[in-house]
């Protein structure tokens, strides 16, 4: 079966910044494959526009631009927040405030946002909301691991269910 709309793709890979000589940034083993349902706009579509049409067993390797990942990195999400932002209770929450700390936040809209922590002063602290991966080229090299048709639940809420319901294997 060919990977296409409502289809589930079970991959392994691994993904390095910039190109085949870059830092290992993930390592996707076949312990614990990606399961996606394809075409669910859950993907970048660059990333899904290079897997369309392979089979189970077919390698993959293929450089993500910046453009088409997580888009260059942003000044403008620098920013500077009050430290009474790190005060629970009362009590001002140390933990969290370690220079290099990644730290899940809400937005205005109360939405879930990661943030890292660049530098702590007295009276603020200065966050990177940029994704970490921002003004990154990211090289895949991998394979399939399988390929089934999706069920009708899983098209129904637009995403793999690992229920024991594998892909077809190579």
């Amino acid at each position: 079966m060919e990977i296409a709309k409502n289809t589930i793709v079970s991959l392994v890979y691994t993904l390095r910044e910039t190109d085949s000589t870059g830092e290992v940034i993930e390592q996707v083993g076949a312990d614990e494959p990606l399961l996606f349902l394809f075409d669910a706009g859950v993907l970048f579509p660059a990333f899904e526009n290079n897997l369309a049409g392979k089979k189970t067993g077919d390698e993959f390797d293929f450089i993500l631009k910046t453009a088409d990942a997580y888009g260059d990195f942003n000044e403008a999400n620098i920013v500077y927040l009050p430290i009474e932002n790190f005060i629970v209770d009362g009590v001002l929450q140390k933990e969290m405030l370690e220079v290099g700390l990644t730290l899940v936040m809400n937005d205005a809209d109360g939405d879930s946002v990661r943030a890292t922590v660049l530098e702590v002063a007295e009276d603020k602290v200065k966050m990177d909301f940029n994704h970490l991966l921002a003004g990154k080229d990211l090289h895949f090299v991998g394979k399939i691991a399988g390929v089934r048709a999706a069920t009708a639940e899983e098209i129904d809420h637009g995403h793999a269910h690992d229920s024991g319901n594998e892909c077809e294997n190579a």
